[in-house]
């Protein structure tokens, strides 16, 4: 079984919204990780001043399916031994430096992200995809780019998908969509004012919304039916552009989309010929 980690990346965020039973917990742990590890739930609950049935709620709040899961993941982080910090590029920084500092930023984030997936998530997600007439997808800004991406993709194995960059065009499109279609929202912030009014609206029609933004509570992730998480990890300080978030993205649309195709083999890969043989086609 691959190593799974980020426990102690998920506590950090979701901290400063616990209840204060739950919240004593989540400090021990980060104080104290190589002792958690070794814990009962008993003995977290009492080690922290908290109690047993506390630990159990702070693994739901975490959205994992049990302690054990914590535990591991947590184990996961304390075997890591990152040589490269996660920042922002300097002043004239040489190439060379600025080459390593990338990849590490984004192989990073994407290693990070598959600890943040649940496969539960990605399961239900499937069955929408291919129970649904129509699929809605929208993002705005670098989300966008995610979007469109997203849309080439599913249409290239015969699913009918829509993204349009303006919003009142994604609106009209939703209004004839209901209880039998999807509409896929990006935001890697989940906080994005166009792109939660656009989802409120899916809401209203009762159309099955599936959410792609970073782990933590969002205006998103409270609102979208499956929120399927990236990792929280931030870009660097100048945000001249997303980078890693926008890789870690599109990550979770190749996971999609590849899983779609497996469990849709032939029939996604006859699909995928015939569009192939037009474009080649259309070529001569």
């Amino acid at each position: 079984m691959a190593q799974i980690s980020g426990g102690l990346s998920m506590l950090k965020v979701i901290e400063s919204r616990l209840p204060l039973s739950e919240k004593k917990i989540a400090q021990y742990i980060q104080n104290h990780p190589d002792a958690a590890v070794t814990m009962t739930a008993q003995e977290l609950g009492e080690s922290s001043n908290s109690s047993s049935a506390a630990v159990v709620r702070l693994c739901k709040s975490m959205k994992l399916s049990s302690f054990q899961d914590l535990k591991m993941r947590i184990a996961g982080d304390l075997q890591q031994n990152d040589s490269f910090e996660y920042r922002d590029i300097q002043v004239n920084e040489p190439v060379v430096n600025i080459i390593d500092q990338m990849t590490y930023n984004t192989v990073s984030m994407i290693s990070e992200t598959k600890d943040y997936i649940q496969k539960e998530k990605i399961e239900t997600a499937l069955e929408w995809l291919e129970s649904s007439s129509k699929i809605i997808i929208y993002g705005i800004g670098a989300s966008g780019i995610i979007a469109y991406d997203c849309q080439q993709k599913f249409l290239r194995v015969g699913l009918n998908s829509y993204y349009f960059e303006d919003p009142h065009l994604t609106l009209t499109t939703l209004a004839h969509c209901g209880p039998d279609d999807l509409a896929i929202f990006i935001s890697f912030s989940g906080e994005t004012k166009e792109t939660i009014n656009i989802l409120k609206q899916a809401k209203k029609l009762k159309v099955r919304t599936l959410g792609i933004t970073k782990y933590g509570k969002s205006p998103m992730s409270d609102l979208v039916d499956c929120a399927i998480y990236s990792s929280p990890k931030k870009e660097a300080i100048s945000r001249s552009a997303a980078t890693s978030t926008r890789i870690a993205q599109l990550h979770i649309i190749d996971i999609l989309f590849m899983s779609y195709v497996s469990k849709n083999f032939q029939e996604t890969i006859d699909s995928i010929d015939k569009s192939k043989k037009l474009v080649e086609n259309d070529n001569d």
